[in-house]
């Protein structure tokens, strides 16, 4: 039950015998960094592109190739997200994600050549698409009406 007194009140009011609106809020935010990674995401490939072209002997087409791979497993990764979120649940899927995320990182680290890193990138996208799509369900799950 929530407390009103300045003394006796608790750091976060209670929403239930369950929880508190601190885990809540705790939880959107973590939960909301999946949508923030895209953008990130961006950002990072586009200051890696010269070092990439140099690397691996890129033309103009396979520059923008690269820096766009990412969008392909974007596409896949929201295409598929809702079934698997309906079917397995938003957390475990979110849950993968992260896993999706961890490998693209390493891959995209160190890339021999020019199809891993894009491979890496794929996966990673695949993980934003998923979680861009995933991450506002699981929130609005987890939040109590009168918060949301």
């Amino acid at each position: 039950m929530p407390t009103t007194g300045s003394s006796s009140a608790h750091r976060f009011d209670s929403l239930d015998d369950k929880g508190s609106i601190g885990f809540v809020y705790l939880i959107s935010l973590i939960a909301a960094v999946g949508g923030l990674l895209f953008g990130f995401d961006t950002a990072v490939v586009s200051g890696a592109i010269g070092f990439m072209k140099a690397q691996f002997g890129l033309d103009a087409a396979q520059e923008g190739f690269v820096a766009s791979s990412a969008l392909i497993g974007c596409v896949i990764g929201a295409f598929f997200a809702g079934t698997l979120s309906d079917r397995f649940g938003r957390k475990r899927v979110l849950v993968l994600t992260g896993i999706f995320f961890g490998i693209s990182a390493i891959g995209a680290a160190l890339p021999r050549n020019m199809p891993e890193f894009v491979i890496a990138r794929i996966l990673g996208g695949i993980g934003i698409g998923a979680a861009s799509l995933v991450s506002p369900l699981y929130i609005a799950e987890v939040s109590p009406a009168r918060k949301r």
